[in-house]
């Protein structure tokens, strides 16, 4: 399932086999919550190099919804992607939802943000629709602790998740006649299943949640409840402390990180896996990643790697240059600061796409040059 090809120090680089095909890392998951990339079609996704896409389950379930999805036969035909999908089983929304939702033991009670109408999604209920989205990565359910919580919410959490897990294990083995195992024959080749780790900023409570998970056993652990508002220091220090207490032999997520040096620093950290909605949030908001110099010869222990530009600055008015010389993707061969600066002030829609386009193409970029990087260096 996971194999490790070369090492640097703590980085690594490795394939991940899934059924739908092998992903290379450390990768980017490009965040297509409901089903689409902001402004993205599969193919442009295709194109541009992505090897995974990222749905939601709290989303789907709500649209097209549980039946609906068994009707059409799954998201990769429902959408037209072939690659990989991994799905967040909800878990966050707990978090993003808390004043419209109720978490009991058995599960949280959300109000619909669309309509109003009550749902209740349990550990179980969360398993079978990513069955049923057709996931090659499904996620335990877990409850998400904020990240100003007490000790005493971060506990309760953790040992939530823990429960929760073991109920979604259960819940996943049930489904699969052949649960997946370490080196499945391609011919049998089943979806994989992440635990999450919690435990807020306390080490001794992300040990626990560690050794809770290892006990039932997954196929790849995922490092929760970060990014979620506590300090960037308490953030890499409990990325680094949980890494380093994770099988060597399993992949290793990041759940929602992060800025390009904050991914840098992961992967250092032995990090394989990373989604966020960075970039294609702040290309709708007119904000690019840059390259300031060829990726190829970054020295990846230094800083200032990239620069950000605001295209809808008046400087670029009448900027002929191109977006980034170090990129090749099409907007950057066909597009000038200056046009799509009028893009944006003219509210026209290929401004979304065109920045999308552009800085999707820096992150899956970022995540080559990185495995380059390790590959070429490894020790």
């Amino acid at each position: 399932m996971f194999k490790v090809r070369a090492t640097k120090y703590k980085a690594r680089v490795g394939e991940l086999t899934t059924s739908h095909g092998v992903i290379q890392t450390p990768c980017f998951m490009p965040i297509a919550t409901k089903g689409a990339v902001k402004t993205m079609s599969s193919g442009d996704m295709k194109a541009l190099g992505a090897q995974i896409l990222l749905s939601n389950t709290y989303h789907l379930l709500l649209r097209p919804g549980l039946e609906t999805m068994r009707e059409l036969g799954g998201l990769h035909k429902f959408m037209g992607w072939d690659g990989p999908i991994l799905t967040d089983s909800g878990g966050y929304q707990v978090f993003s939802l808390s004043k419209m939702n109720k978490t009991t033991e058995d599960g949280v009670t959300f109000q619909s943000h669309i309509d109003g109408a009550r749902l209740k999604l349990t550990p179980e209920l969360s398993i079978e629709m990513q069955s049923v989205i057709g996931s090659d990565i499904l996620m335990q359910f877990d409850d998400v602790a904020a990240g100003d919580s007490t000790r005493d919410r971060y506990e309760e959490a953790m040992e939530r998740s823990l429960r929760w897990a073991l109920r979604s294990k259960e819940s996943f083995t049930s489904l699969l006649p052949h649960p997946s195992s370490l080196t499945p024959p391609p011919s049998t080749l089943t979806p994989l299943l992440f635990g999450i780790v919690q435990g807020g900023t306390h080490t001794d409570l992300r040990e626990r949640s560690i050794n809770g998970l290892l006990t039932i056993g997954f196929d790849g652990y995922a490092i929760g409840g970060l990014s979620v508002g506590e300090s960037r220091e308490d953030t890499y220090k409990m990325t680094e402390y949980v890494a380093g207490l994770l099988p060597t032999d399993r992949p290793r997520y990041f759940m929602g990180g992060g800025m390009p040096e904050e991914i840098v620093g992961y992967v250092k950290m032995g990090v394989d896996m990373f989604d966020c909605v960075l970039p294609t949030r702040n290309a709708r908001h007119g904000t690019l990643f840059v390259w300031a110099q060829d990726p190829k010869t970054v020295d990846w222990s230094a800083p200032g790697f990239y620069d950000r530009l605001r295209i809808t600055n008046e400087s670029y008015e009448l900027d002929q240059r191109t977006i980034d010389q170090h990129c090749s993707c099409e907007t950057c061969k066909t597009t000038s600061r200056a046009y799509l600066r009028h893009l944006f002030s003219v509210n026209e829609i290929l401004a979304l796409r065109l920045a999308t386009i552009h800085n999707l193409s820096f992150y899956l970029t970022l995540m080559k040059s990185l495995r380059e990087w390790i590959a070429q260096t490894a020790v």
